[in-house]
């Protein structure tokens, strides 16, 4: 009579497969999220930096012309997109003046349009809004 001996098993079932990949799945979506708005918030702080440089040209400008504003109105900014270097461009950057005031505004682009914070803005006082995002 043959005895059956032990069986070696080598591998993995199908089951433990499953397993570990569905594991996997819930590490992921909870993950990416988490990435994404972390994503967001470094080209909000990139947008906030060109912003708060912009807001230097501007208080320059001041100084050497008396007035935020130019003969033909808005002086041209220095920069115009965020980031300054490098591709795709999350935010348009624009100025609005008067002689003794001006407003910087980023506006989102892109997929930076989904972070909650929307578009940024400075005033000639150094305020930004919205004021939770700064």
């Amino acid at each position: 009579m043959k005895t059956q001996g032990k069986r070696s098993s080598q591998g993995f079932t199908l089951i433990e497969l499953m397993i570990v990949v569905a594991i996997i799945a819930i590490i992921a979506s909870i993950a990416y999220p988490s990435y994404q708005e972390q994503v967001r918030k470094t080209r909000r702080a990139n947008a906030q930096s060109d912003l708060i440089e912009l807001a230097s040209f501007m208080e320059r400008y001041y100084t050497e012309n008396f007035t935020y504003r130019d003969g033909a109105g808005d002086p041209t900014l220095p920069i115009t997109e965020s980031p300054k270097q490098g591709s795709p461009k999350y935010y348009d950057l624009t100025v609005t003046t008067s002689a003794l005031a001006y407003t910087l505004t980023a506006t989102a682009k892109g997929s930076q349009t989904a972070d909650s914070c929307g578009d940024l803005t400075v005033i000639n006082t150094g305020t930004g809004t919205p004021a939770n995002c700064w």
